[in-house]
């Protein structure tokens, strides 16, 4: 839910579904559960029916398969992590799949797994692939990389599925592996096939990685103005005000987002921020940074590179000239001298 260019994650992949022809998606929730139930609702807004199934604990990937097992019934499904960006459209990869259904039994592919050359494969899963064009092995952060072509997120299984992911051992951290159970298809003779994307991929599991991601997504947007900003304020380059914003007194210096209802008061805003709905910066200046809702940030002398919660308060009680590093969680409350 953490949001880039202010919509949540989530909501990327969703939408790359649904501009793919999946009108059933089924969102697997944790601890936060209730959180996206609010925020997805019942996906109509996308044109689609959600249903949730919820996971006791991480068990891992092929566990959320396991679970899912009465919703997916006999289908063909595409599996899509919700914190994965990719810009690549969803729709060839799912046409082709699809089209893949008329071949011979024996030709036709169990699974389809979307890969991306990576400059250091072994921090990721990466994929060994035969002769042929074909998946023979998935090895997950290999010291010796077999190829820089790492696993992106996003599947596309048939049915067998169900079989391989019975089957598997939970793995050593306990548990039920994906590429497990890929494997599992691949060693019983089932073809796996890989589709390289050739647009911008991006894993948003590290801070910087989010950041990266903010950075990319506001240099694409159209730019719109339905907030206010003051006559002696200044709006430079690509900014986006969204409604019912207000900039009064300050500086905002594009690519940025201000998000619906946010304040900036006697500010700096500089490239590369965006900020969420309902947050109020007063009297401060940060730059490079995602600021979730309903924060607020008074007197702060320069804020950089830094993700910053739900319901925060940062307030400095001296002036110093200093940059600040920033990653803090929902409801956190921090004094700066």
């Amino acid at each position: 839910l953490v949001p880039i260019a202010n919509k949540p994650i989530l909501f990327y992949g969703i939408e790359a579904m649904a501009a793919a022809g999946i009108t059933e998606v089924g969102i697997i929730t944790g601890d936060t559960g209730p959180e996206i139930r609010a925020a997805v609702g019942d996906g109509s807004q996308w044109g689609i029916h959600v249903t949730y199934i919820p996971q006791d604990a991480p068990l891992g990937l092929a566990h959320c398969v396991l679970i899912a097992r009465d919703f997916l019934a006999e289908d063909d499904f595409v599996m899509y992590l919700g914190d994965n960006m990719l810009q690549q459209d969803l729709r060839g990869f799912v046409e082709t799949f699809a089209a893949s259904r008329e071949l011979e039994l024996s030709s036709r592919p169990a699974a389809q797994i979307l890969l991306a050359h990576v400059d250091d494969p072994r921090q990721f899963g990466v994929a060994d692939i035969s002769p042929n064009g074909d998946v023979l092995a998935l090895v997950e952060k290999p010291d010796d990389p077999p190829s820089d072509l790492a696993l992106v997120g996003v599947y596309l299984f048939d049915p067998s599925i169900h079989e391989a992911v019975r089957s598997i051992q939970p793995s050593g951290r306990g548990e039920l592996e994906i590429t497990d159970a890929i494997q599992w298809e691949i060693d019983h003779g089932r073809r796996v096939t890989p589709h390289v994307v050739t647009s911008r991929w991006i894993d948003t599991g590290k801070m910087d990685d989010l950041l990266e991601c903010n950075r990319v997504v506001l240099e694409m947007l159209p730019e719109f103005r339905d907030g206010k900003a003051s006559e002696d304020s200044k709006l430079l380059g690509k900014v986006i005000l969204e409604e019912g914003s207000e900039v009064i007194g300050s500086t905002i210096r594009g690519p940025a987002i201000i998000g619906a209802h946010t304040k900036v008061i006697d500010s700096f805003v500089g490239p590369f921020t965006a900020l969420y709905h309902h947050v109020l910066v007063e009297g401060s200046e940060i730059e490079h940074s995602i600021v979730l809702e309903n924060t607020s940030i008074r007197g702060v002398s320069k804020i950089e590179d830094s993700l910053i919660g739900r319901d925060v308060v940062i307030e400095k009680s001296q002036t110093r000239p200093r940059a600040h590093k920033l990653m803090l969680g929902d409801h956190s409350r921090v004094s700066l001298s």
